[in-house]
């Protein structure tokens, strides 16, 4: 599915730079003042202003604190993610990253209390210190940020929304240590990448289901062996709410004993069902493979308020293993969103934290402008970009798989090559999937939603399988006495640039998304293919 805007992205070690701007003198000088930089949606240049936002309407704003020391914090994530490091794996906790990188507590005081004189109400601060919430009408909002929120329609596609006419200003010494100032627009919103077959029998399951999806990745064994995810949680990102009986039903008919789900409200929740389908597939697919395994749903409101505020409670959580199937093309978010995305999704990796991402449903034209653009956060190098195949079964085990048309692959515009990626790729930008998984409707997954049964691809339903596979293998870690997946694509990429390879991946060979072709090895459709459960499982952990 096409978003209306892109995403965003920029590795930067340093907080986005302010723009001073100069006092006029008096009697008495006026207080310093500055702007935080890439803090204006990029479509208020081709849109219509169409008036103001109403004075009394009530807006949520999540704030980002700058880290301390980025400089160190990117050499310890250079130790911490090499295998060749002393250092691998000795990961932090959200305590010890918050003493070492977050803001410190004088700096989150002082931004509060700025904030609570503007007039609004200051909400939660993240246990990392490096996201503060707060809510008030617009006028306290735009008092509070120098700026003024008005409506526009936009001149592409005609959307309405509304925006801030310009950068946020802040007292000097407030502005210094703020990276970002989410929620002083709507325009983005986020689409989710699953993609329903119509089914001409609703009331009959068809495709894959938990017994067939086990075998195709190797997984029977090993699951009905004890490592079923159990011991780990599984974090799904969701800008929808769900409802438990759509569930209830999946489990009921497929005999699975998987625990209910808990819900966590980031950015105060959402009660919107638009997205409910994906939720619920990203559920079903996870207790299809690691019935185990704990699932906390962490439901946002589809805003860039909303994003900021999911992605740092999942850090700030510490979940060990999260799934994201919701994304937006890479250009089209504010600088300083991207800022704020890219800090937790940092912090995510100094954690140990097992992020997939869905790489999209658009294949190499991600922006759907003709050109090649991937998604995001899947293009982001913290996160483990998802991608989708076809998959045939052969006498109910795995036959093979093919890349699929719609998986989301190519070069990113913004993140330079990561080192885990330089020996396959010599270019000076990251390329996208790492890794890929079945997606294509056509071979996808039997889900139960909205009443019925319908049968789900896209890449949505490849980041919660490999997911889940993750929490299985931190079961079968924790069985051995050995370290869980942990950051996934330091993992991933030093397996399958070993003799292991080929027990351990299925490489797909064959397809194309559009400006790429799979071939044999890593590739731009399918990264490095999908898991082989079992042989994954003995390479990584003997």
């Amino acid at each position: 599915m096409k978003s209306r805007i892109r995403p965003i992205i920029g590795l930067l070690a340093a907080p986005l730079p302010v723009i001073a701007l100069a006092a006029t003198p008096a009697f008495a000088a006026a207080p310093a003042t500055a702007a935080v930089r890439g803090d204006v949606v990029a479509a208020v240049g081709h849109s219509a202003r169409t008036g103001e936002v109403a004075a009394d309407q009530r807006i949520s704003v999540a704030v980002g604190l700058a880290q301390r020391d980025p400089a160190g914090l990117d050499r310890f994530l250079a130790q911490v993610t090499d295998p060749a490091s002393a250092q691998y794996q000795h990961y932090l906790t959200v305590d010890q990253f918050a003493d070492r990188f977050g803001a410190d507590p004088a700096t989150v005081a002082r931004v509060s209390g700025y904030l609570k004189a503007q007039g609004l109400q200051v909400g939660e601060v993240t246990a990392n210190r490096l996201t503060i919430e707060a809510s008030g009408t617009a006028a306290q909002v735009q008092r509070a940020f120098g700026t003024t929120l008005a409506t526009y329609r936009d001149g592409q596609d005609g959307h309405a929304y509304f925006a801030n006419t310009a950068a946020p200003v802040l007292p000097a010494d407030i502005a210094s240590v703020v990276t970002d100032v989410s929620g002083l627009n709507d325009y983005a919103k986020y689409q989710h990448f699953a993609t329903a077959r119509p089914n001409a029998s609703p009331k009959a399951p068809t495709g894959l289901n938990p017994t067939t999806a086990r075998a195709a990745y190797n997984l029977a064994s090993t699951i009905s062996g004890g490592a079923n995810g159990k011991g780990s949680t599984v974090g799904l990102l969701e800008f929808s709410a769900f409802q438990q009986s759509n569930i209830n039903a999946y489990d009921k008919y497929y005999g699975l004993s998987a625990g209910t789900p808990s819900v966590v409200a980031a950015g105060g929740g959402t009660t919107d069902l638009s997205g409910q389908d994906e939720v619920e597939l990203d559920i079903e697919v996870v207790q299809a493979l690691a019935p185990g395994a704990a699932i906390k749903v962490y439901e946002a409101p589809n805003s860039d308020a909303g994003e900021t505020a999911v992605y740092a409670k999942l850090v700030s959580d510490d979940v060990p293993v999260v799934s994201i199937s919701w994304g937006i093309y890479e250009s089209g978010e504010t600088a300083s969103n991207r800022t704020a995305v890219d800090t937790d999704l940092k912090e995510a990796a100094a954690q140990g934290q097992s992020v997939f991402a869905a790489s999209g449903d658009s294949g190499s034209d991600d922006a759907g402008n003709g050109g090649t653009s991937v998604d995001f956060p899947a293009a982001d190098p913290w996160t483990t970009g998802t991608g989708g195949t076809t998959l045939t079964l052969s006498g109910g085990a795995y036959g093979k798989e093919t890349a699929w048309s719609g998986s989301g692959g190519g070069i990113s515009s913004s993140f330079a090559t990561p080192s885990f990626q330089s020996p396959v790729n010599s270019g000076a930008k990251r390329t996208v999937p790492d890794v890929a998984a079945d997606a294509d409707p056509a071979s996808g997954w039997a889900i139960y939603t909205q009443g019925a049964w319908y049968e789900f691809g896209g890449t949505s339903a490849a980041a919660p399988n490999w997911a889940a596979f993750a929490a299985d293998f931190n079961s079968a870690a924790s069985a051995k006495g050995k370290a869980g997946f942990g950051f996934a694509n330091s993992r991933i990429y030093s397996l399958a640039g070993s003799s292991a390879y080929a027990s351990a991946f299925h490489d797909v060979k064959s397809g194309s998304n559009g400006a790429y072709s799979a071939a044999t090895g890593y590739d731009k459709v399918t990264g490095w293919g999908s898991y082989n459960g079992a042989g994954f499982l003995t390479a990584a952990l003997g």
